[in-house]
């Protein structure tokens, strides 16, 4: 057979070559300059052709990213030793007004009969700030984020100033008090567990820090485990996040349980 014969479509061998070369080339054209640009969840094409451009490098104008899905927001407060210091009496009063709809959650004097938080006496930076990281999205929950959403920067600092200004009274769900535990006492170096007092008021006090003591057992484990768990994301620099995620659950059981043992410090938080 000579070559013309050997290459002729004539020949039943070469031209059913030719048809697999081409069905091959086709189908890999197809898949390359089609399927696979569509299949990138990333990148919206208005038609085919923008597919196809797109494969071979070509920018097209109508081709659009697609947004990418919302992070979790972090808190943007800044806060320093001198957040809402020197409070005036008219500003006190008008948080009073405002804190009648927080009664019947955090009690009418602020001390909580449920496991909602005690605010009386908190300090006023720590009330400030959750209320304003509630409103921002970028702490969450069921009843505080309807509720904080339409107050205002000075309503936030009226509700911080009375709250700060009211005194810290024994919670209503006393338990014997318990020994203190190692992780508060010592926390946990090696594991970069800092002692619990080093920043809520035993050793020192930290700007946003809040007093613990007489707060409900059971609030004070919930959200322990949510900052282990990476549910609650409005710590500073993910100071607790990294504090809980290490702690064991019988250390925050501990620590829980010896916090709502203890009474409240009776300095007033404004001083």
């Amino acid at each position: 057979m000579s070559a013309r014969d050997l290459f002729s479509l004539n020949n039943p061998h070469f031209t059913r070559g030719v048809g697999i070369i081409a069905a091959i080339l086709i189908v890999t054209a197809i898949a390359g300059f089609i399927v696979l640009p569509f299949a990138q969840p990333w990148i919206q094409f208005a038609n085919v052709w923008d597919a196809i451009c797109s494969a071979a490098g070509v920018v097209q104008r109508t081709a659009t990213v697609a947004a990418p899905e919302e992070t979790k927001r972090l808190s943007d407060v800044v806060l320093t030793s001198h957040t809402l210091s020197r409070p005036s009496q008219e500003a006190i009063g008008r948080g009073a007004t405002l804190a009648q709809r927080c009664a019947i959650c955090h009690g009418p004097t602020g001390i909580s009969r449920a496991d909602s938080p005690n605010l009386a006496g908190q300090y006023a930076a720590v009330i400030y700030k959750e209320l304003h990281d509630f409103r921002s999205g970028a702490r969450s929950n069921a009843v505080m984020s309807p509720f904080a959403v339409n107050l205002t920067d000075d309503e936030i600092a009226d509700l911080s100033n009375y709250y700060a200004y009211l005194p810290r009274l024994p919670a209503y769900h006393p338990t014997p008090q318990l020994p203190k535990p190692n992780i508060v006492i010592f926390g946990a170096p090696l594991r970069g567990i800092a002692p619990c007092g080093a920043c809520h008021g035993s050793l020192d006090n930290k700007t946003g820090s809040p007093w613990l003591e007489g707060q409900s057992e059971a609030y004070m484990k919930a959200q322990l485990q949510a900052f282990a768990e990476g549910e609650r994301r409005n710590d500073i620099s993910q100071q607790m996040r990294n504090i809980a995620r290490a702690m064991t659950p019988q250390e925050i059981d501990a620590a829980a349980a010896y916090y709502a043992s203890q009474p409240p410090d009776v300095v007033k938080a404004v001083d």
